[in-house]
């Protein structure tokens, strides 16, 4: 008898797959990997915010892409590059050769972020948080394994154990996505998409741009990825090069964030089903900004942990309403593309977080960066409270 898998649980073990192999790539490989090269410091969160900036191109066009020709295929796209990306990090020997392959690594999630978020949308109406949150659990999974994992696979400067194991995590990656089924919610035929027009397809896009909720719900999740940008580059080489971490422990504290974001997000998820999106997305900013002020000012890896565990918290409080919220703001025909905006602006943050994290530790000290970017994600969340209140309720539906 031949075992039938859910859809929807199919699509969670392609994301976990997927990104297990995309953090392993970076967390806490890369920093190590880019200094290895003899990157100066100014220079580092540049190399490392390669793959984000793709985000900001390329996500937008892959939601909307999505909204035509189908979820499957565009995600199809992705785990191709999934899979192929991380056996190209062999071949780096010079820093541009990393740039190069950072780049192409970079529109598999940009693809994959928002049109797997659209294709939950797609399929739920109610308890939408909640199921979003799943997913991105699901993801967390493998964010979740790949810090200890990726750790434990460096040896000394030799990093080419990571990428090999990234590789083969990236083919089951696409052989899970192979498998996804072309359901009614989220594909129809190519030719019957592409009868919606192109002044309709325009026309969402358009009412996507100037919608205001979509819009600072989109800029307050770059400002969380923003502050998250410069924790995950320029936190392991403080743990690296002032804690004298060794790098099975820097991984092991960056799983303890992932594990408590896992664990918590669906939770996080059902609270905003409850009780709304806003105020949950306010109190993660909080609980982010407080807990990013105080991350550098200990060597103490108990306490490093429960810090880092409460910045996963706040990491997941926010995110976990942010997509449910902008899908509610959005048409049913354009989760693709408002989930793409989303994406596209939070890759701005998390692209700015490495470089302008770079430049202020150059210039001050780690205490102070990140002690500034931690007070800008206390500022956003009473910048959000203002905005969002001041949107009519008319600008607010899907309707």
């Amino acid at each position: 008898m031949k075992l039938r898998i859910s859809p929807f649980i199919l699509l969670c073990v392609m994301g976990g797959l997927a990104i297990f192999s995309s953090t392993m790539a970076k967390n806490p490989v890369l920093p190590l990997f880019i200094r290895a090269l003899d990157v100066s410091m100014s220079t580092v969160g540049f190399i490392a915010a390669a793959s984000t900036v793709v985000g900001i191109v390329v996500s937008l066009p892959a939601g909307v892409l999505s909204d035509v020709i189908g979820r499957r295929r565009v995600i199809l796209i992705a785990a191709v590059v999934f899979a192929t990306a991380p056996f190209l990090y062999l071949l780096v020997g010079q820093p541009w050769h990393l740039v190069l392959v950072r780049i192409y690594h970079g529109f598999a999630t940009a693809i994959l972020g928002p049109v797997a978020m659209a294709a939950v949308a797609d399929t739920f109406d109610e308890k939408r948080g909640e199921r979003m949150g799943w997913y991105s659990s699901a993801t967390m999974v493998g964010r979740f394994l790949a810090p200890f994992v990726g750790g434990a696979l460096i040896f000394g400067d030799n990093f080419h154990w990571v990428y090999i194991a990234d590789g083969v995590i990236g083919i089951a990656a696409l052989l899970a996505a192979v498998r996804l089924p072309l359901s009614k919610a989220t594909s129809d035929s190519v030719g019957g998409a592409l009868k919606r027009g192109r002044n309709e397809i325009w026309s969402d896009i358009k009412t996507i741009l100037t919608h205001r909720g979509i819009l600072a719900t989109s800029a307050i999740e770059a400002v969380q990825y923003f502050a998250f940008g410069c924790l995950e580059v320029f936190l392991p080489i403080f743990l690296d090069e002032q804690a004298g971490f060794s790098t099975i422990e820097i991984g092991s504290l960056f799983t303890i964030q992932v594990v408590v974001a896992t664990l918590t997000k669906p939770i996080m998820g059902r609270f905003s089903d409850k009780y709304g999106r806003i105020p949950v997305i306010i109190a993660g900013l909080l609980i982010g900004g407080i807990t990013m002020v105080f991350m550098t000012y200990s060597d103490n890896y108990l306490l490093l942990g429960i810090l880092i565990g409460f910045f996963g918290l706040g990491l997941a409080t926010v995110t976990a309403s942010t997509s449910a919220l902008v899908a509610d703001l959005s048409k049913a025909s354009s989760h693709g593309g408002a989930l793409g905006v989303l994406s596209s602006v939070m890759d701005i943050g998390h692209s700015t977080g490495p470089m302008a994290g770079g430049l202020l530790i150059s210039a001050l000290n780690y205490k102070t960066a990140f002690g500034i970017v931690g007070g800008i994600l206390a500022i956003a969340s009473l910048v959000f409270g203002l905005i969002i209140r001041q949107i009519p309720k008319s600008n607010s539906s899907s309707d």
